[in-house]
């Protein structure tokens, strides 16, 4: 049995390694300490220090930093929802948010059910659209909401995500934090279309986004994610995916230490005791062999849910981070997580 393990997690990095190689329009940008995007005057000599101060805050006050107040200009045209983002980034396409609306067939079912599905780094618009389909049959209305620069989203000259994960200290921050402050601002939307039970499932840097959004807002019930962390920055220094981002950084005198610091705000970590005393669902869903959100920053992960008596469920598979969205994989994951949504949130 070791051997045979042993074998397919070999088997396993090998393509997770091919499937990062083959990545379109990857592009290696300059490092950046981005205190425009921080509230700053542009300090350089000081930026260290003021990005301790300024994660201390935001950690401190983040039920403001991670505003939940509707947006004032909600529109829904042939199925897509679209709304101006409350953080205000400096490019105009990045501050439009799109949403795919999925409704549910089933749409007499009471209590009303809905599910906001973030998608996974550099995501398409196609993207996920099957599992939105899916847990429409299952009687849930799903809302894909595009990430920070993403699809529809992005910025001219970046076909992909670049600034949603980069080596900008700054803009990385703000783009993490808006994602959050647009999912809470998609929960108002489903409120006032009368929805009653409200879920999320997110997707590697989409699990990041809703485990942060499910810690801040009262009225998700229940969460499903694919992959599971603690910080931010160790992903992004450690994983596979995240290799072009890191070397700036750390060429630039960058620790791993730093980087868990800085980007403390934007980690699922630090939020973990919010959820104390209270009734949520929660099922996580790992890849044992995953090289991108690492088994050792995993398994953190859930030792701090224990000792904090957060109760969830957990789905462990034999594969990787791309690997997760390949056959049998997916197939399993995929039932496992509409049914847990769909018990969770309609029974």
């Amino acid at each position: 049995m070791v051997a045979m393990a042993s074998w397919l997690e070999k088997k396993i990095h090998k393509y997770e390694e091919m499937r990062w190689a083959q990545e379109p329009n990857r592009r290696n940008l300059p490092f950046g300490w981005g205190l425009e995007h921080a509230d700053a005057n542009g300090d350089v000599a000081h930026a260290r220090d003021y990005f301790a101060k300024y994660a201390a805050e935001a950690i401190r006050a983040s039920e403001n930093w991670y505003d939940g107040a509707p947006a004032n200009d909600y529109a829904l045209t042939d199925g897509v929802l679209t709304f101006t983002s409350r953080i205000v980034s400096p490019w105009r396409e990045n501050n439009c948010v799109h949403a795919q609306v999925f409704a549910a067939r089933a749409r007499r079912l009471t209590p009303r059910a809905a599910v906001v599905v973030l998608s996974q780094w550099n995501s398409k618009w196609h993207e996920q659209q099957n599992v939105c389909r899916w847990l429409q049959r299952l009687g849930m209305t799903a809302v894909k909401m595009s990430l920070p620069y993403h699809d529809r989203r992005s910025i001219p000259d970046h076909p992909r995500a670049d600034h949603m994960v980069g080596p900008n200290v700054g803009l990385t921050m703000q783009a993490a934090r808006q994602a959050v402050v647009d999912v809470r601002s998609t929960l108002r939307w489903l409120e006032q279309q009368g929805y009653e039970r409200l879920g999320i499932l997110g997707t590697s840097i989409g699990s990041a986004i809703g485990f942060i959004a499910m810690c801040h807002e009262p009225a998700i019930r229940a969460a499903a994610y694919l992959h599971a962390s603690t910080y931010f920055g160790d992903v992004v220094a450690r994983g596979l995916t995240t290799k072009n981002v890191w070397e700036p950084m750390r060429d630039a005198g960058i620790t791993i230490e730093d980087l868990r610091a800085f980007w403390l705000p934007i980690s699922p970590f630090p939020y973990i005791s919010k959820l104390q005393g209270g009734e949520k669902r929660i099922l996580l869903i790992t890849g044992r062999y995953d090289p991108t959100f690492l088994p050792d920053l995993t398994e953190t992960l859930i030792a701090k849910l224990r000792q904090e008596l957060i109760e969830f469920e957990r789905l462990s598979l034999p594969c990787g981070h791309y690997s997760l969205g390949v056959t049998p994989f997916s197939q399993i994951a995929g039932y496992r997580f509409g049914k847990f949504l769909q018990r969770a949130l309609t029974k």
